[in-house]
């Protein structure tokens, strides 16, 4: 892969390596570019902490460190800037005013939640068999494409498959067709593929195919040695050849 845009840092709490290790595995790799997305830090209420994602006090430290091996590696890869983040409603304009001060350059939406953690109802646990729990993540999934704010909609199956036929199929094309219409990729998540995860689910990426999505991969990494990792790459182009999907390898930033 050369071009991976779903990268994370310690800094989130449940990855491992410092960032220069990514980038230089990203070098020996042969990547041409290499884009961090740790978990953003959200402005909650009465500053409730994450045990998931960066501090609100780490904002700057994150950027200056990969801005500065940007600059010392340009020669070698092109390294950017950019955050994983949850589309929270409540807090969703706060949020970006808070971010624009690093100015990142990009943001991937990657949503694991219904509501927002704060009240903490997980999207990806605790839904199995629940219908109305699909059809609340697909609704606040569209709502962030809506924004235009985000590059792509990471691991978009993340919800599951352990619902009624009639919601699985009903629910996650309405996803998909919103995705094509606001021109947002959707991501086959190696993560998923190489921790052999209820995703990437290859009857949601038929749907996808159906209505004609843009895919990407993403390496989703949290050890530097996930960035470059072929097999589970290899898995995800069998599948993108197999449904006939249309597959981005490089995307405008």
């Amino acid at each position: 892969m050369l071009y991976n845009y779903h990268t994370h840092t310690a800094r989130c709490n449940h990855a491992l390596g410092n960032d220069r290790e990514y980038v230089e595995q990203a070098i020996a790799g042969g990547m041409k570019t290499l884009g961090f997305s740790d978990h953003a830090p959200y402005l909650f209420p009465d500053n409730t902490p994450s045990l998931h994602r960066m501090r609100t006090d780490e904002l700057f430290a994150y950027a200056v460190s990969i801005r500065a091996l940007a600059k010392e590696y340009e020669k070698d890869i092109r390294i950017l800037c950019g955050f994983e983040l949850e589309y929270y409603p409540d807090y969703h304009a706060e949020e970006m005013k808070f971010l624009s001060q690093i100015q990142p350059d990009y943001l991937i939406l990657g949503q694991h939640f219904i509501g927002n953690e704060y009240s903490f109802i997980p999207s990806s646990r605790g839904l199995a068999g629940n219908d109305l729990g699909l059809i609340a993540y697909v609704s606040q999934a569209i709502a962030g494409l809506a924004t235009g704010d985000f590059l792509y909609l990471a691991h978009p199956d993340i919800a599951g498959t352990n619902f009624s036929d009639e919601t699985f199929e009903r629910e996650y094309r309405r996803l998909c067709v919103a995705a094509k219409k606001f021109g947002v990729p959707l991501e086959i998540n190696l993560l998923g593929v190489r921790g052999k995860r209820h995703y990437p689910c290859e009857r949601f990426f038929r749907i996808a195919a159906e209505v004609g999505n843009d895919v990407v991969l993403g390496a989703d990494a949290h050890d530097p040695k996930d960035v470059c990792e072929q097999s589970g790459e290899e898995k995800a182009r069998a599948m993108v050849k197999k449904l006939g999907l249309k597959l981005l390898e490089k995307l405008d930033i």
